[in-house]
């Protein structure tokens, strides 16, 4: 398909946590995503899709940037956790080229509705890299009711201002989300388009769906909810999201602006606890491909053909990348990026191509490196050799079967790592739970 005549309106959405298998269009067992499970239908779907990072802040370094969050200081936080409040140096720094801020001095209009964690004020926020509007939380993980963090610190905001507001929080998110696009309407339809980043916290710990208000003084004291939760909770927590998803969807077709609107909705990294990441292995934290395989959906009726399945390899910094090629929008000369457009992917205009990707993680010394069919992992100091479409589940290590191409693998990883900055020796680590709370994978 032709590329649409006016620059699309953008939406992209973000999960929090969500395994590659919980949606019906990825195999879900449960019905429980029938929006998504339509924008899929009706748009493009990638099989091999991968989150820049295993665990969330990281990852959100990349998707703002379209550059590997290695470059930052702020990313090598293993996540920026709620100690990190008032620190200078563990944030976005302000003066770096966003998504946002690119496409905003572009004519875009921009918000970011949902999670932040990517450092606190007045040092770091939205507002201060290229949002219009903020509301949200900033930190990695709140209550769905007091929309307080893990150390009992209210933290739901209206651009820099602390926003005391009753409610469900996916079901707030899903409402700002509406009530923005309908108010950005009138500009879109003249020509004027809008960015707007919906990062929900679903499903994401504690495990709360709208009728669990109950539990939040229950947890208050330990937010990742160690002793609750189960697959039911859990998948209505994702159906909770899908519903608002929908709604955003609907105010997009009353307002005639859904077919040049490019929808993109990914997770920030692999699955937690309950997730269903059937056939990957390993989740949230691991360098496995259940920790950075994920769903990728992306709809925008102008320019891609419903019905599509993409086996591109990619990662959430191309995405950013073909964000910005849509809209028309250079990188900042200072700022190269490390992502890659999938614009001609989308559009149907070429093949796939090659997209050698590479990970690291200060998290058991991880590292890995996916080129082609095959993939060199390391793990607390082991080295594995993987052919990823024979063997998903990363079982039959071929390392000391084919030796030469290991060392062709790890090679390329270390090439790619001399152009990185070291993993700073006081960059941390935070593990909300272990061994002693619950058998390993």
């Amino acid at each position: 398909m032709s590329a649409p005549s006016q620059r699309p309106n953008i939406i992209f959405i973000v999960a929090d946590d969500l395994g590659y298998a919980d949606l019906g269009c990825y195999g879900g067992r449960e019905p429980v995503s029938p929006v998504l499970d339509g924008l899929a239908a009706q748009g493009l779907r990638f099989t091999q899709g991968y989150s820049n990072s295993p665990v969330c802040s990281p990852t959100r370094f990349a998707m703002i940037t379209a550059r590997y969050q290695y470059r930052l200081r702020g990313a090598a936080e293993e996540p920026i956790n709620s100690k990190s409040r008032g620190s200078t140096t563990l944030g976005l720094p302000t003066e770096h080229p966003t998504l946002p801020s690119l496409l905003k001095a572009s004519g875009y209009n921009t918000a970011l509705i949902g999670k932040w964690h990517l450092g606190y004020p007045p040092v770091f926020g939205p507002l201060r890299s290229g949002y219009d509007e903020f509301f949200g939380p900033m930190s990695g993980g709140v209550d769905y009711f007091t929309h307080c963090d893990s150390r009992g610190t209210h933290d739901l905001w209206f651009g820099e201002e602390e926003h005391q507001q009753e409610g469900y929080l996916t079901d707030l998110l899903s409402d700002r989300a509406v009530d923005w696009v309908n108010r950005m309407a009138p500009a879109a339809q003249t020509g004027q388009p809008f960015f707007l980043s919906l990062h929900y916290t679903a499903p994401h710990w504690p495990w709360e769906t709208r009728d669990d208000e109950a539990l939040a003084q229950e947890v208050k004291d330990n937010l990742f909810h160690l002793h609750g939760g189960n697959i039911h909770t859990y998948r209505r927590m994702i159906h909770h999201m899908d519903e608002g998803i929908g709604r955003v969807m609907a105010a997009l077709r009353a307002q005639g602006l859904a077919d040049n609107t490019l929808v993109v909705f990914t997770s920030d990294n692999g699955g937690e606890r309950f997730s269903d990441n059937w056939p990957l292995v390993g989740g949230k934290m691991d360098l496995t491909e259940g920790g950075i395989r994920v769903p990728w959906i992306a709809h925008w009726p102008a320019a891609i053909a419903p019905g599509r399945v993409s086996e591109q390899h990619c990662l959430t910094m191309d995405w950013s990348a073909t964000m910005l090629a849509a809209a028309g929008v250079a990188a900042h000369p200072s700022y190269p990026l490390d992502g890659v457009s999938l614009l001609p992917v989308l559009q149907g205009d070429g093949g796939e191509f090659e997209r050698p990707m590479f990970w690291r993680m200060n998290h058991r010394g991880q590292r890995a490196a996916r080129l082609g069919d095959w993939k060199y992992l390391r793990v607390d100091g082991h080295d594995y050799l993987f052919n990823i479409p024979a063997d998903e589940r990363e079982r039959a290590n071929h390392a000391s079967r084919q030796p030469e191409r290991l060392a062709e693998l790890r090679a390329a990883w270390e090439a790619w790592e001399a152009t990185m900055p070291p993993i700073p020796e006081d960059a941390t680590v935070s593990l909300g739970y272990g061994a002693k709370d619950m058998p390993q994978r």
